[in-house]
């Protein structure tokens, strides 16, 4: 999942999404591509879940 899907997920902009790609416990992405970082669904879900952005 890329950084327009995170932002979806979380409600959020993709800026924001960058902001938070920049916390310590932010997953880290499984690959940096040329259109940016990429991330697990299931980290990004666990991540959203534990600090409250999600049900």
């Amino acid at each position: 999942m890329g950084t327009a899907e995170v932002a979806k997920l979380l409600g959020v902009s993709r800026q924001r999404v960058n902001q938070l790609s920049h916390r310590d416990d932010f997953p880290e992405p499984v690959a940096r591509l040329a259109a940016g970082p990429v991330w697990q669904n299931a980290d990004i879900e666990r991540w959203a879940r534990d600090v409250g952005r999600i049900d």
